[in-house]
């Protein structure tokens, strides 16, 4: 089978496909009467990761779907990181994934059906690693190739995190570099060196496992993963719903250190500059390098953590036990008029 270079097909790329903030908000808006569901934990308001419906002994369901356009030329690559992104919801929730339904759209007189096929493996292959099964799922032909999951998750009610629940005083933590759009926008243009391409695809292709772990933790008092509005979009939701700004340092911000190269060259995808007209108006005043950093969309993102302060060391010691070494790189203060300064 001759080799098809999938992001040809597709307009945008992973998360960078995604609605802006601010026309998403006038999407949901709705003007429908509000109809109330008690045992709804998670829903649309708070602008979190998947909802969360409360069984009533203790236990709940997680239910969450995610789905984009090729962020990668080979379709089992494609089909794993799709897989990844969309099972993260799940662990960002603080909950563990337990079925996945494919969710796939195909331009059959475009691209053979055999290539669809291993963006199915591709996908299989990460429900695999997480201990899930792809159940199921269903398909279109579409102009463009769309693939993810709908993922179902569970979690104990007291394990439950949420975005909008962050303390003031807490400090802020990243587990993946940032940098995801502009290195994967490098490759359309074709100017992206393979090293830096296999760092940021092995970077999408890890599952944050970890996120079910700091479910059982009290002391992170908010969690979220970080994808398509940018680290400062999604710490902007986390402000917001906690009723609380932010302070970050950007030379402490995880990002990968060989960025400065491509913004040279205009890397930026679309999605940066959409995602900083939804909510630059909320950020203390920042470079053109800083805005091309924290507000790139990254697809299958790390997780944003928030943990109470004196439990710190805690925490880094079990982020160590995991694999990981992350530092603080900003802290949740009172709220001010500024929602995000930047230093």
């Amino acid at each position: 089978m001759e080799q098809v270079k999938l992001t040809q097909y597709s307009h945008g790329a992973g998360c960078g496909c995604k609605i802006s903030p601010a026309i998403l908000d006038k999407i949901l808006h709705s003007d429908f009467p509000k109809m109330s569901f008690p045992s709804l934990l998670v829903g649309n308001e708070s602008k979190d990761d998947a909802a969360v419906y409360d069984l009533g002994d203790g236990n709940c369901v997680v239910s969450t779907t995610d789905f984009f356009m090729p962020i990668v030329d080979d379709p089992f690559t494609f089909g794993a990181i799709a897989s990844v992104n969309a099972i993260s919801d799940i662990y960002a929730m603080g909950g563990e994934p337990v079925m996945a339904i494919a969710i796939l759209g195909w331009p059959i007189n475009k691209v053979p059906a055999e290539v669809a096929k291993y963006v199915l493996d591709g996908s299989r292959s990460v429900c695999a690693k997480a201990g899930i099964p792809l159940a199921g799922g269903h398909s279109i032909d579409c102009p463009e190739p769309v693939f993810g999951l709908a993922v179902t998750g569970k979690l104990r009610k007291e394990n439950l995190k949420r975005n909008d629940t962050a303390k003031e005083g807490c400090l802020l933590y990243l587990t993946k570099p940032l940098g995801i759009g502009i290195v994967t926008t490098a490759q359309k243009k074709g100017i992206v060196e393979e090293a830096h391409l296999k760092m940021a695809t092995d970077t999408m292709l890890t599952l944050n496992k970890f996120g079910a772990e700091l479910g059982k933790l009290p002391y992170v008092t908010a969690m979220t993963d970080v994808t398509g509005f940018g680290l400062l979009g999604h710490l902007s939701e986390v402000c917001e719903g906690s009723s609380l700004s932010a302070e970050i340092e950007f030379n402490r911000v995880p990002q990968f250190d060989f960025l400065q190269n491509y913004i040279s060259q205009k890397s930026i995808p679309g999605g940066t500059t959409r995602n900083w007209d939804s909510y630059g108006t909320k950020i203390s005043a920042i470079t053109e390098q800083q805005k091309a950093i924290l507000a790139d969309p990254q697809t299958s993102g790390g997780l944003l953590i928030a943990v109470e302060p004196q439990h710190t060391e805690a925490f880094e010691k079990l982020v160590s036990h995991n694999g990981l070494s992350i530092k603080p790189f900003g802290q949740l203060v009172k709220q001010t008029r500024t929602l995000i300064t930047v230093h």
